[in-house]
């Protein structure tokens, strides 16, 4: 019999193959619903579900992570009471999930939940915010009845340093029988972060897919001609630099014979004829355009990491005279732009720039960053996925899972500005803006161009490209509102075993690991060089301090530092002191003496070495519990806990700070609670509370414009508890807040009192996307305080939540 006649499955066996393809009648029915089959990871974590485990799938954006989590949602219908929550990172996501499982199973059977919205809370199937799902769990809320999977979309928003902890919140408190569907990006320890949800959920699979389900080809625009990153010969996966790249790259892009690679020199398009671009260093952006549209790479999305630049890209590109549509798109823009955009008031329209936006977008070319209008945003949106928009011209935003893939991925720069400096991107965020080129289903592969500028280098940027993955941490730590709510359930022991069970500390214990290790190792070591260094005629240990003393102080002394005429006079007294009790010590006529030394100073370098591991062993054992006891005992001395030792519970303030959520939960608790603004109406109210969201971008150092009247008393009391409460922290050591910021107090005040848009955001100086967003959080902290606040507050803040929400407010709630 031959070897391939041996190794031919039975019938059996090909049976239980065939089956392992076709999956359960379940799943075979919903691969049939679906456009294209099923890739492996795919199969894997529905067959998973189907199960009754829980799955971690691990992917890069666009592989088609969110079909594992419609899958769940197929699942549930089957069942007649079963639920399933659906929750997202951001407002903008979750508008976009409720939308699409509307259109899939009904608005009966689909619900949506994020602060602005509250739209059928009931439903089989909610959308809502991870911070909604939180709050849910802490008020122990009757919508958790019957709940069988939760959908964590983009969870490596985990490490987040200002939300992620509401994902830790989430995953440890979600009740054990509620199975758990978390899609990441392709992180580096996806199996690590998968132990942890075994752990605290029980048994999780994890499915991690590199496969991209359309291959990116990596291009660099050297000036005129378009380059691949990598040498054509299939060495990619090896970091080989294109050599022809790599020439130009190194003769300042100067050599540009040739015309392959796309000449940008001579450009014909059907409406503005030929162009002469040889001049340019960096290609103009029409040119840019141009080009891609002659070798049928657009739509594109252009990555510009600031919100001027793609404003002043998209005007760059229209005066240009480009036309990327035909005529029949350009009657589809207007009738959706106008559709989206008919409440917003004819006033207004001037003042958001809408016609000028309008002209862009039925030219094929708009922006896409926070400072834009919610609804203008949408629209964006909505145009790009129905091929209408052929060019975008964005900030790193879009890339966050907001669902719009492009044939080609533009980077105009590899470094963008933090809030402090210009830095590199990094290797996760490159993927996460790559993953947007290679739309599955219409291309059959996707690009991504960087620009070449001087200075850049073609290794670095392939190494870079080739880093697909980057590890995700976790930021989670304690909170006032957390401490209260974790106490009241399940009081001070039990809380403190809960707090052991974040992946803070599940991290940090395997480092403990690691550490110990190699501490236990160390030690060994250290027990060597001891013995090594053992002399016959006394204790050498004793003799090397005196010796390493002496050496400290001399260098100090050729330093001349350290003190006046008097301490170097003691320095020379004690040192001619070390020197005779040296000469004295039996080791010092040793003949082996030298060589004692060497090993003595080999034992003092480990020594300090291991003493500093040492503590970090002891620091990082316990320590998001550590943190939780600071937080408690900050609690205790304001009073929002009462009691001693571990038996503490929560009093009537306590149960007033376990309803507020944010950054400011302590500052808030205490400002009502002292009745700090009692006095304010409703303007005042809003401008105050503005004062507390707020985060500007930058100090300018000027002077604040603040509203007139009671605000500024009650402001200055709000910034000295402010001050008090930091001064507490300290003392605990604790991390304290930013100070309360005015900046767009008056702008608030005036909106909340009627004033028009154009006045407000012209005092204001900010864009109406950013006005819109800071004023949407604004209502949703007068909205927790109107729930919770005493006597005249509480209607104050209703009355405060109606002034602002009016006008382009208004018109974006559900942004």
């Amino acid at each position: 019999m031959s070897t391939a006649e041996s190794s031919a499955p039975s019938p059996s066996e090909r049976y239980a193959q065939s089956r392992a393809r076709r999956g359960s009648p379940r799943l075979e029915a919903f691969r049939a619903k679906l456009a294209y089959d099923l890739d492996p990871f795919q199969l894997a974590a529905c067959r998973t579900l189907e199960e009754g485990r829980s799955v971690l799938v691990a992917a890069p954006t666009g592989a088609g992570k969110t079909i594992v989590a419609e899958f769940a949602v197929y699942l549930a219908m089957f069942e007649p009471r079963d639920k399933v929550f659906y929750t997202t990172p951001m407002k903008a996501l979750s508008n976009q999930k409720y939308a699409e499982l509307v259109a899939e199973y009904g608005s009966d059977e689909v619900g949506l939940l994020t602060g602005d919205s509250n739209i059928n809370s009931s439903a089989r199937v909610v959308v809502m915010t991870t911070e909604v799902l939180r709050n849910m769990l802490y008020a122990d809320s009757p919508l958790l009845t019957d709940l069988a999977f939760v959908v964590m979309d983009e969870v490596h928003y985990l490490a987040d340093r200002f939300r992620g902890a509401v994902w830790e919140e989430v995953i440890i408190h979600l009740p054990k029988q509620v199975r758990m569907v978390s899609l990441s990006a392709t992180v580096s320890n996806a199996e690590e972060f998968g132990d942890w949800l075994g752990a605290v959920r029980g048994h999780t699979d994890v499915i991690v897919s590199e496969e991209r389900p359309v291959p990116l080809d990596q291009h660099v625009l050297v000036r005129t001609k378009l380059l691949d990153l990598f040498d054509s010969s299939g060495q990619a996966a090896t970091n080989r630099v294109n050599p022809e790249l790599a020439r130009l790259a190194a003769a300042g892009g100067r050599e540009l014979g040739g015309r392959a690679g796309g000449d940008l020199r001579r450009i014909h398009h059907k409406d503005t004829g030929r162009r002469d671009f040889r001049n340019a260093d960096r290609v103009d952006r029409a040119a840019f355009v141009h080009m891609l549209d002659d070798k049928n790479l657009l739509p594109a999305i252009f990555f510009v990491f600031s919100r001027v630049g793609c404003d002043a890209a998209v005007t760059q590109v229209v005066r240009s005279g480009i036309r990327l549509t035909e005529a029949w798109e350009r009657e589809e823009i207007r009738a959706i732009a106008e559709e989206r955009c008919r409440t917003l008031r004819d006033e207004d329209l001037a003042v958001l720039g809408y016609w000028e936006w309008l002209e862009g977008l039925t030219r094929g070319v708009a922006a896409h960053h926070a400072g834009l209008l919610p609804a203008f945003k949408e629209v964006i949106e909505e145009l790009f996925q129905r091929k209408l928009l052929k060019v975008v011209f964005a900030t790193e935003t879009l890339a966050l899972g907001v669902n719009m893939p492009a044939r080609t991925v533009v980077l105009e720069k590899l470094e963008k500005f933090n809030g402090e400096a210009r830095v590199p991107i990094t290797p996760g965020e490159y993927t996460q803006l790559t993953g947007r080129a290679g739309r599955r289903g219409i291309d059959v592969e996707g690009h991504s161009v960087i620009q070449w500028s001087s200075g850049l280098n073609p290794q670095a940027v392939a190494s870079l490209a080739s880093r697909r993955s980057y590890p995700l941490n976790s930021s989670f730590r304690p909170t006032y509102n957390m401490a209260v709510n974790l106490v009241a359930q399940f009081g001070r022991v039990r809380t403190r075993e809960i707090l052991e069970s974040s992946f803070a500390q599940f991290q940090a214990d395997r480092a403990v690991v690691d550490l110990a290790r190699k501490v236990k190792a160390q030690r060994e070591s250290l027990d060597g060089y001891a013995q090594a260094m053992t002399c016959h005629l006394g204790d050498f240990r004793e003799y090397a301090s005196m010796r390493r003393e002496l050496s400290d102080l001399e260098r100090k002394n050729a330093r001349s530092d350290g003190g006046g005429r008097g301490e170097r006079e003691r320095r020379q007294r004690h040192m001619a002191d070390l020197r005779r009790r040296m000469r004295q010590h039996p080791c010092h006529s040793c003949n082996d003496r030298e060589a004692h030394a060497r090993w003595a100073e080999r034992w003092w370098r480990l020594k300090r070495e291991t003493d500093q591991l040492t503590s970090q062993v002891e620091g990082r054992t316990g320590a998001v519990a550590k943190v939780f006891d600071r937080v408690t005992d900050v609690l205790l001395e304001l009073g929002y806990l009462s009691g001693k030792g571990d038996q503490i519970e929560t009093t009537v303030d306590g149960r007033l700070l376990r309803r507020i959520y944010g950054e400011r939960d302590l500052l808030v608790a205490e400002c009502l609670r002292r009745g700090l603004w009692d006095e304010l109406d409703a303007p005042a109210l809003a401008a105050l509370v503005t004062a507390l969201v707020y985060e500007p971008r930058r100090e300018s150092g000027e002077p604040v414009e603040l509203p007139r009247g009671p605000f500024r008393k009650a402001f200055g009391a709000t910034e000295e508890l402010w001050a008090q409460l930091s001064d507490l922290e300290d003392e605990h050591r604790l991390p304290s807040k930013d100070a309360p910021a005015a900046g767009l107090s008056l702008a608030a005040y005036r909106w909340a009192g009627g004033a028009r848009l154009d006045s407000v955001l012209r005092d204001a100086d900010l864009a109406a996307g950013d006005f819109v967003r800071w004023m949407k959080q604004v209502i949703d902290l007068l909205d927790q305080i109107s729930l919770v606040a005493e006597g005249r507050v509480g209607p104050t803040a209703r009355r405060a939540i109606d002034g602002i929400r009016r006008g382009v407010v208004s018109d974006s709630a559900v942004s």
